[in-house]
């Protein structure tokens, strides 16, 4: 009998579902898009029951439209969007309030508080993060010093407060599942990777009730059961949980320590496999899981950028410089290549390595010659910069500064062949595209499969095949543009 895995990846901009076949392939796949809610302040939400109506929608077109018998389906691999943070009732599932969305930097005062308070360094020895209201602690306390039906549930003992992957096994499971897995627990803010546990300590600190939080649960355990509020003929089950960025490490095969990926998103996660104890970062990068899976904890090094296929958008739709994506793969190389423009993406500030929340965006270097091609190719480049900034700095933590044979990368940014070769200049190493997009959706499917016995754990990730671009930039000019780079960069952060 032929068996399927469905593979849902939420993300920020919407809801994807993959059908995989018994030998991982994809059959089809389905998209639904959800609204972002910005308002004046720049606040960033989502509707948490849009997303969670998207997602049964999604598998419903998916699977009529792939015309497979529906008691094929084997169980189901989930990746999310990670730091985004709601709150909900145990008992009518109502969310209280819209989801705050990663980008959101509305905790900005709590954090600081906290910072003031003396406790950024101990909560980092714990967490692995620098203290950030990227983060879901700082956005969990907004919610609780602001939502009183929040408060209200805290006190009856109803409260669940989690990040999107709770959200959706909770729903999926008609109410009979709060779970988190490792990986999006990690990303909280809340929970202690050395002792893999929510730290009390850090939960008084941010003012969370510690039982309002999910049980974490390994990624490919058994998350639970559901039928898509009936749309199945029988109940499968969930057994592969990951936020998107570790699935994607997940789906690329970066299953040994020195590895690293870059996914390249909205934002963008760049992440290595450090083995299975904590590397704590002094360069600015972060430390988190990776995985939980066979009865151990994996980790990694890890550096997030808020503006990578943000900054294309950018150029779409604010500036209107370009009118689609491949424009900005073809304007790069009709702009003077002695063009020192630099575009520093500080639009909601700069994370990794700087972590300056409050800086703001530049344009550097420009000269009267500098015209449309070139702010375009200083768009394109910015990416890459940013990228390179956060494996150099991996590279340091590791010992691996004598070099990085190659980094797997996935996304829609990938699609764009000037930037691709542009990364592999910066980074002197290889750079490997995935021939496919859905590295996160897969990396999900691959471990429900796997821990389901559907599929092979050493033969599975050959099903990737890759295009490589490789360095041929001179050193002199790359040194020279990494160099520019830096003192854009510095302008930027000395100016606040």
């Amino acid at each position: 009998m032929e068996q399927y895995i469905i593979g849902i990846d939420q993300s920020t901009q919407g809801t994807k579902a993959i059908l995989f076949d018994e030998n991982g392939r994809i059959m089809e796949r389905e998209d639904l898009a959800h609204r972002q809610i910005i308002n004046e302040k720049g606040w960033v939400e989502h509707d948490p029951e849009e997303i969670y109506r998207n997602t049964i929608q999604v598998v419903k077109n998916l699977v009529n439209r792939s015309n497979i018998n529906k008691r094929n389906i084997a169980g189901v691999g989930i990746s999310n969007q990670r730091e985004t943070a709601l709150a909900w009732d145990k008992v009518s599932g109502k969310a209280f309030y819209n989801a705050i969305v990663w980008q959101c930097a509305r905790g900005e005062l709590i954090a600081e508080q906290v910072r003031l308070d003396g406790y950024a360094e101990p909560i980092r020895m714990k967490t692995g993060l620098k203290l950030s209201p990227y983060f879901s602690a700082a956005k969990f306390a907004w919610i609780m010093q602001n939502i009183e039906e929040a408060g209200n549930a805290s006190e009856n003992g109803t409260l669940c407060l989690g990040t999107i992957d709770s959200w959706l096994i909770y729903r999926l499971t008609g109410g009979k599942e709060f779970r988190a897995d490792y990986s999006n627990s990690c990303r909280t803010q809340l929970f202690n990777i050395n002792t893999l546990q929510w730290d009390t300590e850090i939960c008084r600190i941010f003012g969370i009730p510690i039982r309002a939080l999910p049980e974490v649960t390994p990624s490919d355990a058994y998350f639970g059961e559901t039928d898509f509020e009936g749309f199945l003929d029988h109940p499968v089950p969930i057994h592969g949980v990951m936020g998107d960025s570790h699935a994607a490490l997940f789906g690329q095969g970066c299953l040994q320590p020195g590895m690293i990926k870059a996914t390249y998103g909205t934002g963008s996660s760049i992440m290595m496999n450090v083995g299975d104890k904590p590397v704590f970062s002094s360069s600015g990068v972060v430390s988190s899981l990776a995985w939980f899976m066979g009865g151990k904890p994996q980790y990694v090094l890890e550096g997030n950028i808020n503006y990578a296929g943000a900054v294309i958008s950018w150029l779409i739709n604010d500036v209107q410089l370009i009118g689609n994506p491949s424009e900005a793969s073809v304007m790069p190389l009709l702009a003077n290549q002695d063009d020192h423009t630099y575009l520093v993406p500080a639009f909601s500030g700069i994370g990794a390595p700087y972590w300056v929340s409050d800086a703001t965006a530049t344009m550097t270097g420009m000269t009267r010659t500098t015209g449309r091609n070139e702010i375009v190719k200083a768009g394109v480049e910015c990416i890459a910069y940013q990228i390179t900034d956060i494996v150099n700095a991996m590279r340091l933590d590791a010992g691996t500064q004598n070099g990085l044979q190659q980094l797997r990368v996935d996304g829609g940014p990938t699609r764009n062949s000037y930037l691709m070769q542009f990364q592999a200049d910066m980074l002197h190493s290889d750079v490997q595209v995935a021939n496919v997009e859905e590295l996160s959706g897969i990396g999900a499917a691959f471990c429900a499969g796997i821990a389901l016995g559907i599929y092979d754990a050493n033969q599975i990730f050959q099903n990737i095949q890759r295009t490589t671009y490789s360095p041929r930039m001179p050193e002199k000019k790359r040194d020279e543009k990494m160099k520019g780079w830096k003192q854009a960069v510095e302008l930027v952060v000395r100016a606040v």
